[in-house]
């Protein structure tokens, strides 16, 4: 059954924190700790004070939050008892309040807060989505969380916020966008409704990532890619994701990868597969092929189209000077040979490969992860 399920209040500026703030008493802050040293939390407790709204903040968020952070920001819940969850930070920040909220609530913790996520980073489109990834150092594993209870109520993006993120951040961020809209696309679960926001988010990397990339200062490109970031979430929360997800949290959780990062350097290897690249051109050859109308790479046929979008994806990651492959990103090959079992199977029965256009077993996704390893793109 198709489905296409939009929750998420969206504002495109800081204005909507008054209506946000309507009425609430008290409120809890979920950051990390750059935003609190940084005095980016002003942001939000200017408002807070100017309205006498008690607040704690929790700023405890680390990049692939676990599950000690979770339990620790629960406990701060039940002793302020919040109206109103706020979410200020990367995906990190993001993913850990949404934890903490649904937790919560399912422990009996009292009534579900009202939950509100203002992205500081344009990359994860987790301000929309149902996904939540927490993490288990000890096993060296990344767990999605999947329920239409994540969702946060109201989303606010302000470009302000992005305007000082670095360039590295920026390719990492913006690569995980196009990451979340080709797989998004391409994903089994895809309809009219996803299709029609992932197309937008591509239009929009395509034309502004490099843009910012090479001039931070640039405003207009970053609300651009503040909003496909966006775009793209909306489409993956409803249609999924894919094998590509399903190889980067493992990547990332053994080799300590940024996660936009993993998605990049998997995403032309993972493309590759899926098309049919290594072996026989596949029927979801023609999805991407579609990609290259948008993008437009378009050939003379199905399969020059899609093996363009494939090659020129490559060369998009490496012009924004992400790794083009595992063994770049400095992984040795014994490391990755010692993990690789570990890493196939945790693939495999990631929740996001069950979306994966292309039916893949484990000699399937080995070999992916070999050519990811080696750079052999085709």
């Amino acid at each position: 059954m198709e489905s296409f399920y939009l929750k998420t209040r969206i504002y495109t500026d800081k204005e909507g924190l008054e209506e946000v703030l309507d009425g609430v008493k008290r409120a809890l802050i979920v950051t990390d700790s750059f935003m609190q040293e940084s005095g980016m939390v002003s942001y939000l407790t200017e408002p807070l004070d100017r309205r006498k709204i008690q607040y704690k903040i929790f700023s405890e968020v680390k990049p692939d939050p676990d599950i000690a952070v979770i339990a620790r920001g629960i406990n701060v819940m039940q002793e302020l008892q919040p109206q109103v969850l706020l979410a200020l930070g990367g995906g990190s920040p993001i993913d850990a309040a949404k934890a903490m909220n649904l937790l919560a609530f399912r422990q009996g913790s009292g009534e579900r807060c009202r939950f509100i996520a203002i992205p500081t980073t344009s990359g994860t489109g987790s301000e929309v989505s149902k996904f939540s990834v927490i993490s288990d150092p000890e096993q060296a594993a990344k767990y999605p969380l999947v329920t239409d209870e994540l969702i946060p109520d109201a989303a606010i993006l302000d470009a302000s916020l992005v305007e000082s993120v670095p360039p590295s951040v920026t390719a990492d961020t913006g690569i995980d966008v196009l990451t979340h809209a080709i797989e998004a696309f391409v994903s089994t679960n895809a309809n009219d409704f996803t299709d029609a926001a992932a197309e937008k988010a591509i239009k929009l990397v395509r034309s502004s990532l490099l843009k910012v990339y090479r001039n931070p200062d640039d405003l207009d490109a970053r609300k651009k890619m503040h909003h496909a970031s966006c775009l793209a979430g909306i489409a993956f929360s409803n249609a999924g994701l894919g094998l590509n997800h399903g190889m980067a949290h493992t990547l990332g959780a053994h080799f300590h990868i940024p996660h936009g990062r993993a998605n990049g350097i998997l995403l032309p290897y993972v493309m590759g597969f899926n098309a049919g690249c290594y072996d026989k051109l596949t029927p979801v050859a023609e999805r991407y092929a579609r990609i290259a109308r948008v993008a437009r790479l378009d050939g003379p046929s199905i399969r020059q189209s899609a093996f363009s979008v494939v090659r020129t994806t490559k060369q998009y990651i490496q012009l924004l000077n992400l790794p083009s492959n595992i063994e770049s990103a400095g992984v040795s090959r014994a490391d990755f040979d010692n993990a690789l079992d570990e890493m196939v199977d945790a693939a495999l029965h990631d929740a996001c490969t069950k979306t994966n256009p292309r039916i893949c077993s484990k000699d399937d996704i080995r070999s992916v992860f070999i050519r990811a390893y080696t750079g052999r793109l085709i």
